[in-house]
């Protein structure tokens, strides 16, 4: 994350990784404070391990880009609320990359679809993690199914 002030987004994303036991790292590493710390972080990634990056920023929010520039692991970009523009700054910055420099983008503030995002890449090799994923989605629509069977008894009773 570019500051520390972005945990508590990101910290919805290291739960769902937990919820899959996907072996996560977090770090306050800044594009534009600590370059030198954010090229050798990308750089060295996929040789420490690494098989998805997940880059949370804000306001300027180049973080994403800079380490997608470094590194040919997929980046996701996690754009985070500012005080400037509700976060619209963020998420143009991500979202508007070169090309050659692909990031893929989440909703602002959209922790948790960052790190499904992620587990859903790494799942394209690994069928343990695509059979948690196809449970967690066959959760979600049991869930949203149930939720229409009460919203179906409330209108019986209008």
């Amino acid at each position: 994350m570019g500051s520390d002030s972005d945990f508590d987004v990101v910290s919805d994303a290291l739960k769902q990784l937990r919820q899959f036991g996907i072996p996560h790292e977090a770090h306050v590493i800044s594009a534009h404070r600590t370059p030198i710390e954010a090229q050798k972080f990308a750089v060295s990634a996929r040789e420490n391990g690494f098989g998805v990056i997940i880059a949370a920023a804000g306001k300027a929010a180049h973080l994403a880009g800079f380490l997608a520039a470094y590194t040919t692991l997929p980046v996701i970009g996690l754009p985070i609320e500012s005080s400037t523009m509700d976060g619209l700054d963020s998420l143009l910055s991500i979202v508007q990359m070169p090309s050659g420099v692909p990031v893929a983008t989440v909703a602002i503030g959209g922790a948790q679809n960052a790190a499904l995002l992620a587990a859903q890449i790494l799942a394209v090799s690994d069928d343990e993690l695509e059979e948690k994923l196809t449970v967690f989605k066959l959760s979600l629509a049991i869930k949203t199914i149930e939720k229409d069977k009460a919203l179906q008894e409330k209108m019986q009773n209008i």
